[in-house]
């Protein structure tokens, strides 16, 4: 009971809109609110459980500060906080009540376009295809031979298509290479398949070259496209 009194002052101190609290006041108090939320969190036994109601809560805490203050800086942290996990709807929500001046942010600005990419994607939505330069193969001196390839040359083709994001230097994507194996061995067919979509691999200075060699290592053999890079990965 205590955890939620204090709690529900700190909420109340930071959604308010009293002409004689500062910004820096309205800063503490919604840094106040999430730090009772962490430490309901790392109090609790079951964390899977605990971990779901922290992030609704944080969600709650940071849209209810963004619609309570949308002319302070307090909301550029909020939004900076929620976005990732709240619906994409009520983010937009949150933005358009921001001031301009709030809007023109560049973090916001680089969110907005981000929630427009989660919007057109979103479960029920049709595909959004893209077209990339796929290194299909190298000439006789050793320089990349491009091919222009579609997400729509594999999906969209009456079949159930697993679209696996990953890149060379990321630890955790091929770390699940290995159940996306299996997966395909167990269950590829003509109901079933896979495309893997390499992305971003210039942000770790590396190439296509890496991204084909990191594949056969991991024995993807399976559909690819390699060279991805932004593209990819700003739609989606």
């Amino acid at each position: 009971m205590k955890r939620i009194i204090v709690l529900a002052a700190a909420l109340a101190a930071v959604v308010s809109c009293g002409p004689k609290m500062t910004n820096q006041e309205k800063q503490a108090a919604y840094e106040a609110a999430l730090d009772q939320i962490m430490e309901e969190y790392n109090a609790a036994e079951d964390k899977n459980a605990a971990q779901d109601i922290a992030i609704q809560k944080i969600v709650d805490v940071s849209l209810e500060t963004i619609k309570k203050n949308p002319n302070d800086s307090v909301a550029l942290e909020a939004l900076d906080e929620c976005y990732y996990y709240a619906e994409p709807e009520d983010v937009a929500k949150a933005i358009a009540s921001m001031s301009d001046e709030l809007k023109a942010d560049e973090k916001v600005q680089k969110i907005s376009k981000s929630l427009d990419a989660k919007i057109n994607t979103a479960e029920g939505k049709p595909f959004v295809d893209f077209t990339i330069d796929h290194v299909s193969g190298v000439d006789a001196d050793g320089n990349p031979i491009y091919q222009k390839v579609s997400l729509s040359d594999y999906v969209g083709k009456g079949k159930y298509m697993l679209v696996d994001f990953w890149s060379p230097w990321c630890g955790p994507c091929k770390k699940e290479i290995p159940n996306i194996k299996n997966v395909y061995e167990t269950y590829h067919g003509d109901n079933f398949d896979i495309l893997s979509v390499a992305v971003w691999e210039e942000s770790r200075k590396m190439n296509w070259q890496n991204t084909i060699d990191t594949a056969a290592v991991y024995g993807i053999e399976w559909n690819q496209i390699n060279n991805g890079h932004k593209e990819p990965a700003d739609l989606y």
